[in-house]
């Protein structure tokens, strides 16, 4: 019997990727109960392919005995895409399949600095239009309230 495909979502972090991994369903069912992966091999196996510019790259196999988990791959390249797929054997069993690819770009520090220091200038620039207005409303220059010579009425 083959594993099949794992679940697998990605979200990108700090020149990292954030993998959650749910361990493909089971068929064997003992007293009617729907057995899980873990129940049946007790440990598993899986193995990450992470797929960029330059080709296909393959992570040291890790074990679980949890049905649903998290990994991190740390220290990518930032504003790189990458491409994730993974693929759970067991040591009596390894006929599988593997995991659908699932891209995402990792972030940069720049990238996210770069959207506080935009929003920090909107907000100082609002801050002197609005202050530069009041001073010359204050000054009279907006909305004069003296009355208009009598030679313009």
């Amino acid at each position: 019997a083959f594993l099949g495909p794992p679940e697998v979502n990605i979200s990108s972090c700090l020149n990292c990727l954030n993998v959650t991994i749910k361990l493909p369903t089971s068929h064997f069912r003992e007293n009617g109960k729907l057995l899980s992966l873990t129940d049946i091999y007790k440990e598993l196996n899986y193995d990450i392919t992470l797929k960029t510019l330059d080709g296909e790259h393959k992570r040291p196999r890790e074990k679980t005995a949890e049905e649903i988990f998290n990994t991190v791959i740390e220290e990518l390249y930032p504003n790189r895409n990458y491409c994730v797929s993974v693929t759970v054997t067991a040591s009596l069993n390894e006929h599988s399949t593997s995991s659908p690819w699932k891209c995402v770009t990792a972030d940069s520090v720049a990238q996210q600095d770069y959207h506080i220091v935009a929003i920090a200038g909107a907000v100082c620039f609002s801050l002197m239009l609005a202050g530069a207005l009041k001073c010359l409303h204050a000054a009279g220059y907006i909305h004069q309230k003296k009355p208009l010579p009598h030679t313009l009425v």
